[in-house]
């Protein structure tokens, strides 16, 4: 059984990878996201970009049914996350921003220890670490304890545990916080590769404008709406500047400093 997720090729019938549909959500008096609907196409890198506190963990959390989306509506390809939360979430990879890995295991029985979880045994569980460790190019690194590996690595070995049940979206919220720029291009490169040579489609969420690139798509999310969806040279168009960083000061009202900080 091989890695490669199944052909992700454009198909007008079959539904999109992720589709969020009103969606509201409150903590107590605070609205959180306010109404919000996206839609996340197949096989594509997407930027979900907002400032920190816009609402993005939030929607990840509904997506992930940590939290229970009581307005509008969640599907994953084609999946209530509601009504069918096992054929949802099968689907789908997450990396969180918190770090949730094992200090004191090794890469490998941090990644078998989840396929266990997946319910994947033996030879198999052995062969898709393998493969996952290669994919982030720390194949070599198997035996050694995860305390002892830098911060970009970690992130790089969260991305090998996302892919050991095989998904076809991978949700990533803020992967290259408290990163140095290397790192922070390494595991960018990592998914963005992924998404070109796999067809697994990706929804990258980041307040940085420097990732976010040209042929990306773009979800502008701000204080709990989304205020834009669609590519980059139409975002600019629309915003009538020439930066995605202008752009989103322009349609916000918000130096764009705040963001890229």
């Amino acid at each position: 059984m091989d890695m490669t997720v199944e052909n992700t090729s454009p198909d007008n019938s079959a539904p999109p990878a992720l589709l969020v549909k009103n969606v509201s959500h409150s903590f107590g008096d605070k609205l959180a996201l306010n109404d919000v609907s996206l839609e996340i196409p197949r096989g594509r890198f997407v930027v979900l970009l907002g400032l920190n506190g816009a609402g993005k963990s939030t929607l990840f959390a509904l997506i992930t049914r940590l939290y229970d989306n009581v307005t509008g509506a969640i599907k994953i390809f084609g999946h209530d996350v509601r009504r069918r939360a096992s054929a949802a979430l099968q689907r789908l990879g997450v990396v969180f921003q918190s770090r949730t890995l094992d200090q004191d295991l090794s890469l490998r029985q941090n990644l078998l220890y989840h396929c266990a979880l997946h319910g994947i045994h033996g030879s198999e569980a052995r062969r898709r670490t393998e493969r996952a460790l290669q994919i982030v190019g720390l194949a070599d690194r198997a035996k050694e304890k995860v305390r002892n590996l830098s911060g970009g690595q970690a992130r790089r070995v969260e991305i090998a545990r996302s892919l050991l049940h095989q998904p076809s979206l991978l949700l990533l919220d803020e992967p290259t916080v408290g990163l140095d720029i290397g790192s922070r291009e390494s595991v960018i490169d990592i998914v963005r590769s992924l998404v070109e040579k796999e067809g697994i489609g990706a929804l990258w969420a980041t307040h940085l404008f420097d990732e976010v690139r040209p042929t990306d798509l773009v979800v502008l999310l701000h204080k709990g709406r989304v205020l834009f969806t669609g590519s980059v040279p139409d975002l600019l168009a629309e915003t009538g500047t020439q930066t995605v960083a202008d752009a989103f000061r322009k349609m916000t009202g918000t130096e764009a400093t705040e963001i890229a900080a």
